[in-house]
């Protein structure tokens, strides 16, 4: 047997188990329990190696978890209370010395920029990348990690990939296929078994867990699913239980190829750069979409883009203008087992990937929740704060009332603005906001 012909026979074998073991059971949604095997074996894992390091480390004080304890303590008073030791009934140079103190507390540690950096974790889990505050290493551990290494990049890499080409290689060609048919019922069954089918396959080709709860209130046709964002892959996580109709920007290359197949299959909702700044006019085609009952339930990231699994931040409110019902969703990854987060500031699409499929597993909690609707004079801001509010207890996330835009775009005029208005406001008013706010 020469080299081809034993080549060929390696790729035969490997293709025969992918199909046979992993591919028929996920795209009929069923296990055969190699995954459960797999998370056991990996939980075991973790856990000695977290107690190796516990033995190894002086004070257990160092491994923190970042995303709860801060590096400074701070004064979360508001301004009126932290200026009335300092100041008297009129303006004084002292004032200086709160507004730079807050300055300081900003530059140190801000409650925004952090929620776009992956968060610390409270053990290793075995990856380099997150070993920053875990410095002890024992032999054993160190040979246990070079193990680690081996089976995450000569083993569970290369079967992702196959299962990551096979699903993306059906559902393009699955969803243009269907687009041929004439819209009728059979087309919207055929979608629909394309999109299930093909994103279990790719949730698999992620090592995916997840654990769905309350599925008696998943999202239903003609309304409106909303979700925080932490990651591209939280729409495979949700489509694997359901199908939606999909609202985003255009995109070029591999995603804009799987964009233009999906838009013949069913009718999601793309827009163009430019459209997406006509708010009017996206408000408008969502009506239009949700206006007809029958249709797939619109999912929505109110939050415009990704924040680090820790927090929920500002839902524009947009989504909650367009009427209809609203049916949250809050998204939590166990980040012990790999890092979902994608701060696409530092990382390209290509590159996140790679280190979700070098990462031991995806595992995640998706929540649905009773379906809300907007109150009797209640605005769409406030309607949208109700939802997130909700999504964050149900998720145990930090709820923040800042804009997720922050990310890229400098802080807005109007805070500043907000602030300097109180300021004044204790000026004209004698040291006091009391007046003001009755």
């Amino acid at each position: 047997m020469d080299g081809t012909e034993l080549a060929g026979q390696i790729l035969y074998t490997w293709l025969t188990l992918v199909f046979g073991l992993i591919l028929l059971p996920s795209a009929f949604g069923v296990s055969l329990g190699i995954s459960e095997i797999y998370m056991k074996i990996l939980v075991k894992t973790l856990e000695w190696a977290t107690l190796r390091i516990e033995t190894g480390v002086a004070k257990q004080s160092a491994l923190k978890n970042s995303a709860s304890i801060g590096i400074i303590q701070r004064d979360e008073s508001p301004m009126e209370k932290g200026l009335s030791g300092l100041r008297g009934r009129d303006f004084e140079l002292s004032d200086v010395f709160y507004f730079s103190k807050k300055g300081l507390e900003a530059i140190v540690e801000d409650e925004v920029t952090q929620r776009f950096s992956s968060e610390e974790l409270v053990s290793w889990n075995l990856l380099t990348r997150t070993n920053v505050n875990f410095q002890y290493v024992s032999p054993r551990l160190t040979a246990v990690w070079v193990l680690g290494v081996i089976v995450r990049y000569c083993v569970l890499l290369p079967l992702r990939l196959t299962l990551a080409f096979i699903g993306i290689s059906l559902f393009v060609i699955g969803t243009t296929l269907v687009g041929q048919l004439p819209r009728n019922r059979l087309k919207n069954l055929l979608s629909e078994l394309v999109h299930l089918t093909c994103c279990r396959i790719c949730v698999r080709a992620l090592s995916g867990t997840i654990h769905y709860h309350n599925r008696q209130y998943r999202p239903q046709k003609g309304g409106i699913c909303v979700a925080n964002h932490t990651s591209p892959i939280d729409v495979l996580i949700l489509t694997t239980d359901g199908c939606y109709t999909m609202v985003g920007q255009v995109h070029g290359g591999l995603m804009g190829i799987i964009q233009r197949a999906m838009v013949k299959a069913c009718p999601h909702v793309w827009f163009e750069r430019s459209e997406m700044k006509d708010r009017h006019l996206v408000i408008k085609r969502l009506k239009e979409h949700i206006a007809h009952k029958k249709e797939l339930p619109i999912l929505i990231f109110p939050e415009g883009t990704c924040i680090n699994n820790t927090s929920v931040m500002m839902f524009k409110k947009g989504s909650f203008e367009i009427g209809g019902t609203i049916h949250p969703v809050a998204i939590k990854y166990n980040p012990q087992f790999g890092d979902a987060f994608w701060n696409s500031s530092k990382y390209n699409i290509v590159s996140y990937l790679l280190r979700v499929m070098t990462s031991w597993a995806i595992v995640c909690d998706v929540w649905y929740m009773p379906p809300m609707t907007r109150e009797e004079g209640e605005d769409a801001v406030q309607f949208a704060n109700r939802v997130k509010s909700a999504i964050a207890v149900q998720g145990g996330l930090t709820e923040l009332p800042w804009d997720g835009g922050l990310k890229r775009a400098k802080v807005k005029d109007a805070f500043k603005e907000e602030q300097q208005k109180n300021y004044s406001k204790m000026i004209v008013g004698n040291g006091s906001l009391k007046s003001e706010l009755d």
